[in-house]
């Protein structure tokens, strides 16, 4: 689980949006959403829609942590 968006997740609760409002917005697949749940990493196309969509950077929704062996 490198990546984390914990950002993203705040932001949505911010703005009162939940998960299902925010991947229709974004266009995104249940299961795109479900990976962003368990900290995979997602396809620059979805990154894109992303900031598009909320108007930010990626580093605003999302941090890498690198796994330790």
């Amino acid at each position: 689980m490198p990546f984390t968006y914990n950002k993203l997740w705040k932001i949505l609760i911010d703005k009162n949006m939940t998960k299902e409002d925010f991947r229709k917005l974004i266009k995104a697949s249940p299961t795109t959403i479900a990976a962003m749940g368990k900290g995979d990493g997602i396809s620059p196309k979805v990154l894109e829609r992303i900031c598009k969509a909320l108007q930010c950077q990626p580093g605003d929704i999302m941090e890498y942590h690198e796994e330790e062996n």
